[in-house]
This record gives structure tokens, sequence and C-alpha cells, in this order.
């Protein structure tokens, strides 16, 4: 009776003790979540590529490898900012872990279509006038990431601007009207100008339809320069508007490596690569726990001047000894 019950015991035990084991299997069988990221492009891919590489490869210094641990939805607008709503809708729709984007219609679509999926903005004026954070401080909600006090930077690039034109004193100034942050910079760039002596002539460029009107306006009204405010649109077109300034001895004014890559004369602001790359650390530490709502924004603290010497030639224009000390790269 007693080995009966002996072994009853041990068979017991041995049924739980496979059980466990059966348990521990499947378990080693499933597969680990795999943390998903939604990016939302205003531009297209081969405008944003060396951003998106900047991105990839903070992130893979992070832990993370795209394709093994991570996974990246992408959306892109190719400048088209009508398309924004829908793409922001798509990703959204994915239930992403977080999504990372750059512009204000982009990151007001996204916080449309989701108050509580974390959103990191990469690039972005005027966040707290446009209602996308309470704060720098305590953004409070589901969105946070990087500005670039776009209203100083618009101001320094009419400085350069006029330090390298000589006489320079009729500025033209692309903005596309439907951009919330673009009547914003026009006001800060206005103030500048004044301060400077300058007079600003507004041309609006709502899609890349618009160009040829605006480029007409722009040699209409003898413009001696050209700037664009950042927006996807042109980003998307910036060979466009090199080719134009260019071929009309303007001086031309953008921000970012890929303005020097199209051929516009000067570029001053913030690394885009940077940000980008300081982005996938906001989203790493949002895959770690943290909330958007208590990420502090964070301010670019370097700028970059670049200056493209070979456009210079070719619109017949010598840059100031004292203006390509300051550059941070000259293009040749």
């Amino acid at each position: 009776m007693r080995r009966s019950v002996k072994n009853t015991a041990l068979a017991s035990i041995l049924f739980a003790g496979a059980l466990l084991a059966v348990a521990v299997i499947v378990q080693a069988q499933q597969p680990e979540k795999v943390p998903r990221i939604g990016f939302l492009g205003a531009a297209s891919a081969s405008a944003l590529a060396e951003r998106l590489d900047a991105f990839r490869l903070s992130l893979h210094e992070l832990g993370y490898t795209e394709g093994k641990n991570i996974a990246i939805e992408y959306r892109y607008a190719d400048g088209w900012g009508e398309r924004i709503p829908k793409l922001a809708a798509e990703l959204v729709a994915l239930k992403p872990d977080v999504i990372v984007t750059y512009q204000t219609p982009s990151v007001q679509a996204l916080k449309n279509a989701s108050a509580t999926i974390p959103i990191v903005f990469t690039m972005l004026s005027f966040p707290v006038e446009n209602g996308i954070v309470a704060s720098f401080a305590q953004p409070g909600g589901n969105a946070t990431g990087l500005t670039v006090l776009s209203e100083e930077l618009n101001g320094k690039r009419l400085e350069l601007l006029k330090e390298i034109v000589p006489h320079l004193t009729r500025v033209a100034v692309l903005s596309n009207p439907t951009n919330p942050t673009q009547p914003l910079e026009w006001k800060a760039i206005q103030a500048s100008a004044q301060n400077l002596g300058l007079k600003l002539q507004p041309f609006e460029v709502r899609t890349a339809k618009d160009f040829d009107g605006a480029f007409q306006g722009v040699l209409r009204e003898r413009a001696q320069a050209l700037i664009a405010l950042a927006e996807a649109v042109f980003s998307e077109n910036l060979n466009h508007i090199a080719q134009f300034a260019a071929k009309n001895k303007l001086a031309s004014g953008y921000e970012g490596n890929e303005s020097m890559a199209a051929g516009i004369l000067m570029s001053y602001g913030p690394s885009h690569r940077n940000n980008f790359r300081r982005a996938a650390v906001y989203v790493d530490k949002i895959l770690k726990g943290a909330k958007p709502a208590d990420l502090p924004v964070e301010q670019p603290a370097t700028f970059e001047l670049l200056i493209n010497a070979k456009t210079a030639k070719q619109i017949g224009l010598t840059i100031p000894p004292n203006v390509l000390a300051r550059a941070d790269r000259v293009i040749k």
C-alpha cells in the first residue's frame, strides 16, 4: 500500500515537472514582441534619406537594429500636404509604440488621430504657440521632441545674406500659408528685416504647381536674393528653387545639408542629422517607459553655417572672407 502511494506521488511529481518543462519550451518558442516605430515624412524618402540614416544609426548605437529587434513603418507625403492626415491615420491604425515626425502639420494630424500614441518631433517651430506642447519644460499630452528656433534662424539668414550680397535691399521670401507655423515665422522675419533695412517680398507656394507663378513674381519685383521658410514643399523642390536662383543670379538661402547638394548658396541652422539622432534618444526613453508629457522639449545647442562656393562662382558672387572664416563647411 505504501509503495502504491509512493508511486502515485512520484508520478504526480513527474507529471508536474513535465508540464513545467513544456510550458518553459512553449514560452521560449514564442517570439518576443518587437517594438514598432511609425515614421511620417512630409517630404519624400529620397529627400529625407540622410536624416533617416542618422536616425537609424543612433537607434543602432542604442541597441536597436531595424528588422531584428525593432520595426519601422514609413509613410511619405512627397511634399503634398493634403496627404498628411490620411497617412497619419494609417500609421495610428497600426498601433505603433511611438511615431516620429518633423513638422507642425504632421504632428497636428497625428494628435488628431490619436491622443495616446507617443509622438516624437525632430524639427518643430513654435510648438507652444501652435498648441503642440504646453511648455518646453513640461510638454504635457502625447508629443515631445526637438525644436529648431525658426523665429531666430530666419533673421540670422537675412543677416548673413546682407553680409554676402553688397547693397542688398530686396529679398523674396517663399512661404506656404497652409502650414500654421509659416505665418508666425513671417511675422518674426519681418521684424528682423526691418532692423536690417531690408524689404521683404512675399510669395505663396502651397504646392509644386505654384512655383512658376511665384518665380515670375520674384523676377517682376526685381528681388536680389531669395529664401524659403522651412517647409516640406520647399525641401521636396530644392533643386527647382536652386536652379531658378542660379539662372537669375540670385543669392539663395535655406536650411540643412540637403540644400547644399541642391545648389542653394547658403544654409544656416541646427544640424538636421543631429536632430534626428537625438530623436532616437527620445524613442529609446519612451520604449523603456518614459511618458512624452514628462520629457522636456530640447532646443538646439549648436548651429551650422554652410556656404556653397560653387554656386557663388556660378552667379558671379564673391563670398566675403569673414563669412567664409565662420563657415562650418564650404562646398567647392
